[in-house]
Parts: structure tokens; sequence; C-alpha cells
């Protein structure tokens, strides 16, 4: 999914849910770690974690935009807008945006996984791997990079 793409995407919830239209930016943002999506307080925008697609779909990215436009509505309308406010709470439940997110998979920190061609072992590593430097201490095969989280 793309910019344009994830742009459109909130505009349409927006509405769908809402009733009023998204007049801002929306774009996913490779930095975010541990957090879904996020609601920018100056400038309105919406950034939401493309891992958080790649790793669960596009309903864990509809539950995402969901939780950041109820922070967009409300502080717009001059509402609370904050997890804690009974406005956020209310509408929260009105629209069916979720308190947080899924947890990314993590093994133990490692963010890379790594295959053998020939003997198939696999290999966890935190940090990447030059796939072009290194072999399969067991049969000497290649390594492949199978999962990035």
């Amino acid at each position: 999914m793309e910019n344009s793409a994830l742009q459109q995407l909130v505009e349409e919830i927006s509405l769908k849910y809402f009733g009023k239209p998204f007049a801002h930016e929306a774009r996913f943002n490779e930095r975010l770690r541990t957090t879904g999506g996020r609601y920018l307080l100056k400038s309105h925008d919406i950034e939401i974690n493309p891992k958080q697609y790649r790793t669960f779909g596009k309903e864990a990215i509809i539950n995402i935009i969901k939780h950041e436009l109820v922070h967009y509505h409300l502080h717009i309308e001059g509402k609370g807008y904050m997890h804690r406010d009974k406005d956020f709470k209310n509408l929260s439940l009105k629209v069916g945006a979720p308190r947080f997110c899924e947890m990314l998979p993590t093994v133990h920190g490692y963010k890379y996984t790594y295959t053998c061609a020939g003997c198939n072992q696999t290999f966890l590593r935190k940090r990447r791997v030059d796939i072009k430097k290194y072999r399969c201490s067991k049969c000497q095969g290649e390594i492949k990079l199978t999962k990035e989280w």
C-alpha cells in the first residue's frame, strides 16, 4: 500500500464512521517502532506504522486509522482528545476503535530471520547480515533473508 492509497482509505473511513471529512495528510512512517500510528497535534496529520500493515494486513490498519481519527476529530472540535478523557472513550466505543493495536511479533528482540537454501536451517539475528559474506555453518549453503519484522 502506498501513501496515496492510505490517504484515500483514511478519507473513506472518516466519512463512513464519523460522518466528517478528513482534510489533512495521512502517511506511512517507517521510523515508528512501538506504536501502530500517531496523530500529530500541530499539523493535524496522521502517521501509520507500515510494519503493522505488512504483518497483520488491512484490517489492523483500519482499526489503527479509526483510533487516530478519534483523536483527530475530537481535537479539531475542541473536545477531550486524550485517552483518559470521557469524550475519547465514548467516541471510541461508538465507532469501534480499539484502545491498543496488536504488538509486532519479535522473538527475544530478533528482527531478522535467515534460512539456509541447502539444509533449511533458520538463523535469528538482531542486526542485518550481509548474505554475500556469510554461509550456513552446517552445510556451507547460501543463506537468504526470509522475514524482517
